[in-house]
């Protein structure tokens, strides 16, 4: 009897904080939790597809199955999971941010422009403004994980024990934030974060576009199965990829390029360095590793779109019409300053 007192006394405190969250709040959590869960299920592909896109040759060259092995029989299991505290770092306040601002822009231009048609053509543009957003907040924390996914443990420096007898270029996340905030300050924080911006403004956009299109031609009975969620965000993130991986390529490389040993010109501009890859790398390259995130977005994308959907069932966020009606009245409800 006292243990069922205690757990009823426990749920109505979580009620009670949960009633008292504002909406933005609960979307901040539930974005936040999706983006975390999902980053975590996808890294190891995350992590091979980075080496891919930056050109280290000795992964470009054994393939898939190949890459896999290496970096097992290099690094271990963990060896996966490299640059992973720094991405989930960032995703979690990235994701946090991104389905927060989409929902508060989705309100704030139902409200500016009543008569707006409420159709998919608004989730496309709330969620590109909101991916820019995200991005802007967040980026130096993507560029640190690329730096720590880039480095490579090769054979040569493992001693019997598998044990790092050289020491490598980053030691960790505030190790590779303070070394490149010394060699390039705020700047180099943000370096590749145009190609970033131009990238995410169509892959945001196209994927809450895609995602609420096809749940719009769900049947009522099935828009709550978690199947039905998974494969419209399968589907969604497919397709935003598509159109935009090539700057991903871009961004990547730059990001990266104070790590590379090469006598090449250095990487400016985005249309610059676009043109530059397809010209001495090939227009395949800026492709390289499309088929693994191919393979990465699917469950990534899914799994984020469907956790979140479900955080907010949990966290009792209300409908979106409803979440617009609330903010309307809020606002109709304060004096005006000529009362």
């Amino acid at each position: 009897m006292e243990n069922d007192r205690d757990e009823g006394e426990k749920g109505m405190f979580l009620d009670g904080i949960i009633e008292s969250m504002p909406v933005f709040a609960k979307e901040l959590v539930a974005g936040g939790v999706a983006g975390g869960i999902a980053k975590t299920v996808v890294a190891p592909l995350d992590r091979v597809k980075i080496l891919f896109q930056t050109q280290r040759a000795e992964f470009q060259s054994t393939g898939l199955l190949g890459s896999v092995k290496k970096i097992a029989k290099t690094e271990g299991l963990m060896g996966f999971y490299r640059g992973n505290g720094a991405s989930v770092a960032r995703i979690v306040p990235y994701a946090a941010l991104h389905y927060m601002a989409y929902e508060q822009y989705r309100r704030w231009i139902i409200h500016t422009f009543p008569n707006v048609w409420r159709g998919p053509i608004l989730d496309l543009v709330a969620g590109s403004f909101a991916g820019g957003t995200a991005v802007l907040f967040t980026y130096p924390l993507d560029l640190i994980r690329t730096k720590l996914a880039y480095q490579v443990v090769s054979s040569s420096k493992l001693n019997i024990q598998k044990v790092v007898i050289k020491e490598q270029v980053y030691r960790g996340i505030l190790d590779c934030f303070s070394k490149t905030y010394k060699e390039g300050g705020i700047r180099g924080l943000y370096r590749g974060v145009a190609p970033t911006i131009y990238g995410i403004f169509p892959y945001a956009g196209l994927k809450f576009y895609f995602y609420e299109e096809m749940k719009c031609h769900v049947p009522e009975e099935n828009k709550n199965s978690i199947m039905v969620k998974l494969m419209c965000g399968s589907v969604a993130g497919l397709i935003g990829q598509t159109f935009t991986y090539p700057l991903d390529v871009v961004r990547r490389q730059m990001q990266v390029q104070k790590l590379v040993a090469s006598n090449s010109a250095e990487l400016k501009g985005t249309m610059e360095t676009l043109a530059m890859i397809a010209q001495k790398q090939g227009w395949k390259q800026l492709f390289s590793g499309l088929s693994i995130n191919y393979i990465r977005v699917v469950p990534s994308v899914a799994i984020g779109f469907t956790v979140y959907d479900n955080m907010k069932t949990c966290l009792r966020v209300p409908s979106r019409e409803a979440a617009v009606g609330v903010v309307a009245s809020k606002r109709n409800s304060q004096p005006s300053l000529d009362s």
